[in-house]
């Protein structure tokens, strides 16, 4: 399945940076992934980094799936508000999780300074209620993370205004969030890869899953034998297929990125992320070359040609709404295009194994819209699994969270 339309900038912006080889014969491993896209990197990256020998598969070109079409906004605030997590879950496991990926930003800043030029910057995150009735559920949101030692600040309509020249009921102004280039993230970690002894295979489709009591035989479409201790499940929304019952619904998103708009101009915008409360909800953050990228529109449509034909339109809608909170911005489309991901019921992702296959196949499912800080989290906490060693999040981010 074709998992984006249009244009997306990261692919636009960097062209293919480099084309790994098919795999053309057997092949052994201690670890096999399969996905090439940022999940993937994060995770062989950190498996490679301690001692396992790697390696990628990606049916298509790496990064060229959904990760040429994120938006990278990192953030550690969840979909999901810390008050409905901790109405599920407790409120320890909600704000287990809402620290995870705050600790993830900073571990992937690192990372990328290791790696370098991947458009990496620290930022704010305003997120503002889009309507006066969703004012106080944002005021019990901030009072919890505020209780919890989140850097946060309240801002009422009359800060909105002044601090960044829109209107909104009230708004939670965090000081941690981070942006990225995702598919230049991910080619990056994958040369690393290579250079360290690791393998990536591009074009390589895994066609069966064989568990067995001391690895794992991977089958490929070319009928080439593939050992491994472990394997890592990080193809995206497709990991679905190798589950016999669905855990996530496919959606779209859309986005746009304009032309280069001057940093006086942008204000606020150059170092503060905007989205808000509405589900589903829009966002915007800036690049650094002074683009502005406005996310949102999302729908149920999973279907290509469908999601296709709604890419115009949808671009439209994004930057009329840009428009009207900030009518003083030039704001002229360069690029807008479309990516399909999977959502799941309670905003968390899936990290380790599942009943159906066994403690050698471990799932990375980093659904939502934290789906790279979720990666980052997610490369320890497989690493852990796999070295059979406890993780505080591995029961949270299990198949089996909420039963018993």
């Amino acid at each position: 399945m074709d998992l984006k339309s249009g244009y997306p900038w990261w692919a636009v912006k960097n062209g293919l940076m480099h084309a790994f080889p098919p795999l053309q014969a057997d092949h052994r491993c201690d670890v096999a992934v399969i996905g090439g896209g940022i999940t993937g990197a994060l995770i062989a990256d950190e498996l490679a980094a301690h001692g396992h020998d790697v390696a990628v598969f990606e049916q298509r070109d790496v990064g060229w799936g959904s990760s040429a079409a994120s938006t990278a906004l990192l953030q550690y605030e969840i979909d999901t508000h810390m008050v409905d997590l901790a109405k599920r879950y407790g409120e320890d496991n909600a704000v287990l999780a809402y620290r995870a990926c705050a600790e993830a930003i900073p571990l992937l800043q690192a990372k990328a300074a290791d790696v370098r030029d991947v458009d990496f910057a620290r930022a704010a995150s305003l997120y503002y209620a889009s309507r006066r009735r969703d004012a106080r559920a944002l005021r019990e949101e901030f009072a919890l993370r505020q209780r919890h030692g989140f850097d946060v600040a309240w801002l009422d309509s009359d800060a909105v205004r002044e601090q960044f020249g829109f209107d909104a009921p009230a708004a939670i102004l965090s000081r941690l969030a981070a942006r990225m280039d995702p598919y230049r993230m991910a080619y990056r970690l994958f040369a690393r890869l290579r250079k360290s002894g690791g393998a990536v295979f591009d074009r390589t489709t895994i066609e069966s899953i064989q568990p067995r009591s001391r690895d794992v035989l991977l089958t490929t479409a070319e009928g080439h034998a593939v050992r491994a201790g472990h394997v890592v499940i990080a193809a995206g929304y497709a990991s679905q297929k190798w589950l016999r019952k669905r855990v996530a619904a496919d959606r779209s998103s859309y986005a746009v990125i304009t032309d280069p708009i001057d940093k006086d101009a942008l204000g606020p915008l150059v170092d503060t992320m905007v989205w808000e409360t509405a589900r589903p909800y829009l966002y915007m953050r800036s690049t650094g070359d002074g683009r502005l990228l406005v996310g949102g529109e999302d729908d149920n449509v999973d279907v290509p040609v469908r999601r296709d034909a709604r890419v115009e339109k949808k671009a439209r809608k994004l930057l009329d709404k840009a428009a009207t909170l900030f009518p003083h911005l030039p704001l002229r489309l360069a690029f807008s295009w479309a990516g399909t991901f999977a959502e799941t019921h309670d905003g968390l992702p899936f990290f380790g194994p599942h009943p159906q296959h066994g403690p050698r196949v471990q799932f990375a499912m980093a659904y939502g819209g934290n789906g790279i800080t979720y990666s980052m989290i997610g490369a320890g906490l497989v690493r852990a699994l796999i070295e059979r060693r406890r993780h505080p999040l591995a029961e949270l981010f299990s198949f089996g969270r909420g039963e018993g």
